[in-house]
């Protein structure tokens, strides 16, 4: 039997949708406050307004995935997201928590770069969350990845209130920090397609994975991008892995690496507040036979702020490397 909801005929799950659209909280825009959306991101679970869906698309169905309320077809498993979450001011408890002092929420009329750059920082960067609650992507069936839906950052979001956590936190992660890893560019890497490639990087930390865009047709990449991973206190090295996308199938590994964080973090929390200090190095993670560097990794002070550059040689393939930044931030920056 089909678990797809078609629009046309009366159906409990569409139903159950327009129900949820009609709450007071839902007749307005999540992002703009527009009245009357018709558009959804199934995913986060919230309704946007047209001009806001544009952008969001824009992100990447990897972000955000778009449906229209009324013209497209929703499935099952989409529309019990959309109300497990219960819609826009529970998903922007979330998203909207940390909005910081001077950063304006887009209007209704507000243009498309304003709009572009709110709805990025909310949803992409995750600008808004606290750091320890960022919601970090899954993989899907395809071997691509996609976020986790908002009710679980939500239940996430009330475990953490002091008032509400239980006796027994059994199975509850705390964590000591946020890891930013700028993942700058890529040199010489793999060929995977006729002549070229299309490739972006993945990287893994416990139960969170996060990724870069794809540099499409490119050995030598320039991402620039930034991507944020809570460390749990116990924690093991960051997995990274390359990878060429395909639209039609499996997507091909360019080569993987590990990076060692501990010197960094060992390091950070042993001069404690970087704002006091100069700029100066403080640590250093040694190249060995045994790790994936180019050259040693230095960590140093750099503006009141932990940081460490390191190029990685790309292992079990035949050529390739990355160049990071490293910025460590504890959980109360």
């Amino acid at each position: 039997m089909s678990n797809r909801v078609e629009l046309g005929r009366p159906s409990s799950g569409k139903r159950r949708l327009k129900d949820l659209l009609r709450q007071q909280d839902n007749r307005g825009c999540a992002d703009c406050g527009a009245p009357d959306p018709k558009w959804a991101s199934a995913n986060i679970g919230v309704f946007i307004c047209l001009k806001c869906c544009g952008v969001h698309r824009s992100l990447g169905t990897h972000i955000s995935k778009v449906l229209s309320v009324t013209l497209d077809e929703w499935s099952d498993e989409d529309i019990d997201a959309m109300i497990e979450v219960g819609g826009n001011a529970a998903a922007n408890s979330i998203y909207e928590a940390y909005i910081p002092e001077g950063t304006a929420k887009p209007g209704p009329n507000a243009g498309h770069d304003d709009r572009m750059r709110f709805i990025r920082s909310k949803y992409e960067l995750q600008e808004f969350l606290k750091p320890s609650l960022r919601i970090v992507s899954m993989p899907n069936a395809k071997g691509s990845h996609q976020p986790t839906s908002s009710k679980e950052a939500i239940n996430l979001f009330h475990s953490s209130d002091s008032s509400k956590k239980p006796d027994n936190t059994e199975g509850m992660v705390e964590f000591i920090g946020v890891l930013k890893v700028k993942v700058v560019k890529g040199t010489n890497l793999a060929v995977r397609d006729m002549l070229s490639s299309d490739p972006y990087v993945l990287l893994n930390l416990g139960q969170q994975t996060v990724q870069t865009t794809v540099s499409k047709s490119n050995l030598n990449p320039v991402w620039n991008e930034e991507l944020m991973l809570s460390v749990p206190q116990s924690h093991g090295p960051i997995k990274l892995q390359v990878f060429d996308y395909d639209t039609f199938s499996a997507d091909d590994i360019m080569g993987e690496a590990e990076i060692d964080i501990q010197s960094l973090i060992t390091s950070a929390m042993a001069y404690g507040d970087p704002g006091m200090f100069g700029d100066m190095q403080i640590g250093k993670w040694l190249k060995s036979n045994d790790n994936a560097l180019i050259e040693d990794s230095t960590i140093n002070i750099v503006d009141g702020k932990v940081k460490q550059q390191m190029q990685l040689k790309l292992q079990n393939v035949e050529s390739g490397e990355i160049e990071l930044e490293l910025e460590w931030m504890p959980l109360d920056q």
